[in-house]
């Protein structure tokens, strides 16, 4: 993996500012539609520009070839199962706290990618950055005003949709040579058959009339945070690696905080603030350690 150097620090902090909003956009989405019907949305908009994108560079789609398990794998890992979790979760809990929580992923980014990856290695320094940012997640925990015995289990249901992201990143690993675009449009193409069954026998989401914010808000998160975003993660992904990549989550919490204040008007506790602290002292002492300025 090439050291990152400043357009990688941009592209990534674009990524984070991108799935920031999906959550206060998710929460909008919630007051029309279930979670499956809202994850199975985010990946029908999400194939179509990335689709159409193939279509115009001419690049073979690999849905159905000899590596579909993979791309099914991928799909249903990193998007179905984790889309499905957030959406659940956020339901119960404000924007913001999902924001923060997904910010859990680097520690298991960096076990998974020591052991499963030839050049994700980390050291005491960047292990360290790491469990300073989680500190601050479990400092949350401790916030009663955001997390009580009602919502309680759907906070540990977006922590478990984050690790999802982190099993899809390192199997996304495995068919890294293939095209950027070609990866995308597979697995949100396996993502929206696996999700089309589901959505149909347990939410029927035909039957519903959304609001005009909700449809916006669904329709947002397919062609942005899905589509567009995750050919962007692909790219970060390849070029820098797991441990770069995962980073994007010590990000996502202060965008996701801001943004949800600002759309939604949603509590910002003194703890969600220390919070924020702990996990920008970590994400300074992960890119020391990848710089190794240490």
């Amino acid at each position: 993996m090439r050291q990152p150097k400043l357009i990688d620090y941009a592209l990534l902090t674009i990524l984070s500012l991108i799935w920031a909003s999906a959550f206060f956009n998710i929460k909008i989405a919630t007051y029309s539609f279930g979670p499956v019907t809202i994850a199975f949305l985010r990946v029908f908009f999400g194939a179509i520009p990335v689709l159409l994108l193939c279509y115009y560079k001419k690049i073979k789609i690999e849905a159905f070839s000899k590596d579909w398990h993979w791309f099914a794998m991928i799909g249903f890992i990193n998007l179905v199962a984790p889309f499905f979790l957030i959406a659940y979760g956020v339901k119960s809990v404000q924007s913001n706290l999902a924001a923060i929580l997904m910010s859990t992923t680097p520690l298991s980014s960096t076990i998974l990618g020591h052991f499963y990856t030839k050049n994700e290695k980390f050291n005491l320094v960047k292990t360290f950055g790491i469990l300073i940012g989680f500190s601050g997640i479990i400092f949350l925990f401790s916030d009663n005003l955001l997390i009580d015995q009602n919502n309680f289990t759907s906070a540990l249901l977006i922590l478990l949709g984050s690790t999802c992201y982190v099993i899809g990143g390192v199997l996304t690993l495995k068919i890294s040579k293939k095209k950027n675009e070609n990866v995308t449009g597979s697995i949100l193409i396996w993502a929206t058959i696996i999700l089309i069954p589901l959505v149909s026998f347990i939410e029927q989401p035909w039957q519903v009339v959304p609001r005009t914010d909700s449809l916006i808000s669904v329709i947002y998160l397919g062609i942005v945070p899905t589509g567009l975003a995750w050919l962007l993660r692909f790219r970060i992904l390849t070029r820098n690696g797991l441990i770069f990549q995962s980073q994007v989550s010590y990000l996502i919490p202060i965008f996701g905080t801001i943004l949800g204040f600002i759309f939604l008007d949603e509590l910002i506790t003194i703890k969600v603030l220390i919070s924020l602290i702990a996990v920008c002292i970590g994400v300074y002492f992960v890119k020391r350690a990848d710089n190794n300025l240490f």
